[in-house]
């Protein structure tokens, strides 16, 4: 704001802290959007109808549709659709711990998130397809057990109420590491820039076999199979 404007931090401040005033005063409310700048530039562009901002690519290993059971077009659509639902229901929960409305002029937050909205929908994705507990997430996500908890308490009505049906995968991991092991180096045709799969035996790759593989290894035979003559 300060480059688009030419002006400084404090004057910024100032103007949004009385703007707000106004709004309040009026009761008007700004519904909010699912673009985030970061450069003036973008805004710019923007506005110029180039393009819009790209958001923070998710973790490659963990957004694979074999993991999530759905297509990475699929998924960023979901997060999308789930973005300004999602919003809304912090601003109530924000609503309720504050006792009323937030008063004029006050400050919406000052501390950073600790797991971005996007991981949050991811999260509980993964949760719901039952692949491990919640203290595995945690530590794949670099969070608290409390933080992926209340992930998924605010994500998962909204997932049952916007987004499909996440089937479970079948296959549980005991540790964050299990999960990172059990992805291979690959082709992707969705994401050249580092890809993954899950190689899995006994079904699709929508992540509902029992247990996964790793590609070049051999498989085990089938029970009632051994020994049996043509």
């Amino acid at each position: 704001m300060c480059e688009l404007l030419s002006t400084n931090p404090v004057t910024i401040g100032e103007a949004i802290r009385q703007t707000r005033l106004l709004l309040d005063e009026q009761r008007v409310a700004i519904a909010p959007t699912t673009l985030c700048f970061t450069e003036a530039q973008q805004v710019l562009d923007y506005i110029a109808g180039r393009h819009a901002p790209t958001r923070k690519p998710l973790p490659d290993e963990l957004s694979h549709p074999a993991l999530t059971g759905m297509t990475r077009q699929d998924l960023d659509t979901l997060i999308d659709r789930l973005t300004i639902p999602h919003a809304a229901t912090i601003e109530r929960r924000r609503h309720r711990q504050r006792g009323g409305d937030r008063l004029p002029g006050t400050r919406r937050g000052v501390f950073p998130q600790k797991i971005t909205d996007t991981n949050r929908v991811l999260a509980t994705i993964l949760y719901q397809r039952r692949f491990c507990t919640r203290q595995v997430l945690a530590d794949l996500f670099n969070v608290s057990r409390g933080t992926i908890s209340n992930a998924i308490a605010e994500v998962a009505p909204l997932l049952e109420q916007h987004g499909p049906i996440i089937e479970p995968a079948g296959r549980k991991f005991a540790t964050a590491t299990d999960i990172l092991n059990s992805v291979t180096p690959s082709t992707d045709p969705q994401n050249p820039r580092r890809t993954t799969v899950l190689i899995l035996y006994g079904s699709s790759a929508s992540g509902t076999a029992a247990g996964p593989r790793r590609a070049g290894s051999p498989r085990s035979p089938r029970p009632g199979r051994r020994g049996r003559r043509r």
